[in-house]
């Protein structure tokens, strides 16, 4: 079978198994989550066993101890899969949910209902849990979905998806609702993408590669987010305590992740006080601190940024560092470089918090807290499918709600337009 008949192949399933789903109701799509866990505990010995082979395979080709290590899958990292799709069975199902109903002068009334997008195509690199992560918050959402994951991890997420189609199975539903596609062929990638007859949607999770290829070739609408280019800004009326606690905070947390600051923006006035104290942590920390004129003026020992810093993702242990004249100047550097991902102003200033949240342009847009709240899990949705920094359909962590979309319903008893 060629590529182009494989992903057809597996498109017309996905297609069949949508319409199955959404019409399960929540007892059993929260079965599926149970057996699903089970199954994986079950299997723990043959998902090590697969999973030998991928980290063999790296080891081969060289890959580094961050990458194998997050392919490994310990019997620690199978337990906090299977707990995740049961925390996952816990959250409410939004399928049906009927929402703004109101009558009309006619009589009728007019309302909203929570439907599934239909059927996700999710393209992801390195981690396998993703893989049981999507198959959970996908079917939840009463989404079939069709999981392409990198190739390094092609044998682990083969194991995975069985397990999560014995649990799907368990509960009578369709297996076909959640399929790994089997190819390690870049060309089914391309297939995906132009599959438009049967694939609603594309999220892709990796680097930025990864995504600017998706976002370039697909035929299907994608969620997505390109960068995440943070900023933290300290106004003039910061608590100077809190301002250092959350940008050390911020920025040295994680280095890797989407949701770290990479660009620390202060008010001039303000800046003698905060910088250096904030640079002694840095410094501790093995930070890389590159900084404006006027940061170097109070900094004189960091390197000097460039406007290339200020565009630049670096998920690394280095900051780049801007003294504003204010909050009108930090507000047009962050709509001007941010990546629309996550920016936080520290403030005890009401007037500018409120022109900070209405002004930047932004997904998640903080006060007085740090960047990497910017997360499903710390916002309540219990688990994400990724962030977006899209402005149609889903904005921020993408939850159960942003898989699905709502549809007008109406109910009458009688009535004809005249």
């Amino acid at each position: 079978m060629t590529i182009a008949a494989y992903i057809e192949q597996v498109g017309q399933q996905a297609r069949a198994a949508a319409r199955l789903l959404a019409k399960a109701d929540t007892h059993a799509k929260n079965q599926a989550l149970a057996f699903m866990a089970q199954a994986l505990l079950d299997n723990e010995s043959a998902l090590r066993t697969e999973n030998a082979k991928d980290l063999a395979a790296g080891k081969a080709k060289g890959l580094d101890a961050a990458m194998l290590d997050r392919l490994t899958l310990s019997p620690k990292y199978i337990a906090t899969m299977a707990e995740g799709l049961r925390q996952i069975a816990t959250l409410p199902d939004p399928i049906g949910t009927i929402t703004d109903m109101s009558y009309r002068p006619t009589g009728i009334q007019v309302g909203k209902m929570r439907v599934p997008l239909g059927v996700v195509g999710i393209i992801y690199e390195s981690r396998p849990n993703v893989t049981a992560d999507a198959a959970a918050l996908c079917l939840k959402s009463g989404n079939a979905c069709i999981l392409r994951g990198g190739s390094e991890a092609i044998y682990s997420n083969q194991a995975i998806a069985q397990c999560v189609q014995q649990g799907l199975q368990a509960a009578g539903l369709p297996a076909h609702a959640v399929q790994v596609i089997d190819t390690t062929d870049r060309a089914a990638v391309g297939e995906l993408l132009r599959a438009k007859s049967y694939v609603d949607v594309i999220i892709p999770r990796g680097g930025k590669g990864l995504i600017e290829r998706v976002s370039n070739e697909s035929l299907i609408p994608v969620i997505k987010h390109l960068d995440g280019i943070c900023h933290v800004y300290i106004d003039d009326d910061a608590d100077i305590p809190m301002a250092i606690k959350i940008a050390d905070n911020a920025k040295t947390h994680r280095y890797g992740t989407c949701n770290t600051m990479e660009t620390l923006l202060v008010a001039e006035t303000i800046a003698p006080q905060v910088l250096p104290a904030l640079a002694e942590i840095y410094h501790a920390k093995q930070v890389e601190l590159r900084g404006c004129e006027k940061t170097r003026a109070i900094l004189p020992a960091i390197k000097a940024a460039t406007e290339e810093d200020w565009v630049t993702e670096y998920l690394a242990p280095i900051l780049s560092i801007r003294v504003v004249e204010g909050l009108d100047q930090a507000i047009d550097h962050i709509n001007t470089y941010s990546s629309q991902h996550t920016d936080s102003i520290v403030t005890n200033n009401y007037s500018n918090a409120r022109r900070f949240l209405r002004e930047v342009d932004s997904s998640s847009v903080m006060v007085n807290a740090s960047t990497r709240f910017a997360d499903g899990f710390e916002y309540g949705l219990g688990a994400e499918i990724g962030i977006s920094t899209d402005k149609i359909h889903a904005r921020g962590p993408v939850g159960l709600e942003g898989l699905t979309s709502q549809k007008f319903i109406v109910l009458g008893d009688g009535q004809v337009r005249l």
